[in-house]
């Protein structure tokens, strides 16, 4: 069976203000051809559709366009990441057409779309993004009890507060579901930070209590993983079976060496997966440029007048019309900064990086505003605070 991963297409992103609706646009043509002429079987996208939870009309229309052209030539699989809505993205998913199968439920979770050829049938499950502070309670059979039934009966015991536990407790159930369909293959498309795979600065932060990875383990017996959330393509483990397709398009400059792409798999008989990345096309290279002023606007740089740049210009003195003539040399710079060279000292503070933890960056601001290190009381409040404020900016 020949399957085509994708995901985190994220429709209605900008790049430092500028609108990529028409290089989104763009990749889906890309797509369904690459559809037709592989002769794809189904096609999986696994997560953040939407670059929000309430997305613009054109992007609703976008994701519309694209459905309806995959699903006349495949099996269309879709299902919600940290950033998408799931309630909104999957509702009316019962009326979809015929091919297009949107899973956004938790409950359902074990319940596959099962896909048939010459070698037999494969289960697939989607698994949407997890936020463990919603779903633990149902994903560990949390109850009340009925003091009508049995006033001696307990809950079931709540899984643990992090993303390991319940993922680990939906793979149960899809394990248990794959248990009764023998010499079924199986392909799971789960939204989710996997351990080993490498970050990129455009993501959002998914920490509870602190962490926000799974171990890789927790999808042991699946033939083929299809993961998203993580914007770089690259498997995860050596076996080559847990993959993310990576971002079609690049959302920051973190990604500027990225080669974008979708993954093609060839599942065979037995359930061997193997691989091959497909580039997707490249609206606009980003490119990075470093120099004095004159050096940049007078410089050897013809191969990058058309790329989108951020630029850093690092004479001693803020030139005059700076903006102003870098934009004339490159009329595509989305970023210009003075850092000028020689300006001082470096500086001793910590460096705010991609996998920072932002409640200890909020810890370090606590030690240097009140010359004292934040005390276990100071702390709780403050991931409780972060945590709070980005569920609510998620269901935004």
């Amino acid at each position: 069976m020949r399957i085509l991963h994708t995901s985190d297409w994220h429709l209605g992103r900008t790049l430092h203000g500028v609108d990529l609706l028409e290089h989104q646009r763009a990749f889906v043509d890309f797509l369904v051809e690459l559809v037709r002429s592989r002769a794809v079987d189904v096609v999986v996208l696994a997560g953040d559709v939407y670059d929000r939870a309430v997305p613009p009309v054109a992007c609703v229309s976008l994701l519309s366009d694209a459905l309806t052209r995959l699903s006349e030539l495949a099996t269309v699989i879709v299902t919600p990441g940290n950033h998408d809505s799931a309630t909104r993205l999957g509702f009316a998913a019962p009326l979809m057409r015929e091919g297009v199968h949107i899973l956004p439920s938790v409950d359902r979770l074990h319940e596959p779309v099962v896909v048939a050829d010459p070698d037999g049938p494969v289960a697939f499950y989607g698994l949407p993004y997890l936020d463990p502070d919603l779903v633990r309670g149902a994903l560990g059979g949390e109850a009340v009890a009925d003091p009508a039934v049995d006033a001696a009966q307990e809950p079931a015991p709540r899984l643990a507060r992090s993303h390991e536990a319940v993922v680990g407790a939906a793979l149960d159930r899809i394990r248990a579901d794959l248990a009764s369909r023998p010499g079924a293959r199986s392909v799971v498309s789960a939204h989710a930070f996997v351990v080993g795979a490498a970050r990129s600065e455009s993501e959002r932060d998914i920490r509870v209590g602190g962490v926000d990875s799974v171990p890789s383990e927790v999808f042991e017996g699946i033939d083929y993983v299809a993961l998203g959330h993580l914007h770089g393509a690259q498997r995860v483990g050596s076996s080559g079976r847990i993959r993310y397709s990576g971002s079609p398009l690049a959302f920051s400059f973190g990604e500027k060496d990225h080669t974008k792409s979708v993954a093609v798999v060839d599942l065979d008989a037995d359930g061997q997966a193997s691989v091959k990345l497909v580039p997707a096309p490249v609206p606009r290279r980003l490119a990075e440029l470093t120099g004095t002023l004159d050096e940049l606007v007078g410089g050897d740089h013809d191969a990058h007048v058309d790329d989108w740049v951020r630029v850093f210009v690092t004479d001693t003195v803020h030139p005059a019309d700076l903006h102003a003539r870098v934009r004339a040399r490159f009329p595509h710079a989305l970023s210009i900064q003075h850092v000028p060279e020689g300006g001082g000292p470096a500086s001793t503070r910590r460096v705010v990086a991609v996998d920072s933890d932002p409640v200890e960056v909020a810890t370090d601001f606590v030690e240097f505003a009140t010359r004292g290190a934040a005390t276990d009381e100071e702390v709780a409040v403050l991931r409780s605070a972060y945590e709070r404020a980005r569920a609510e900016a998620g269901s935004a």
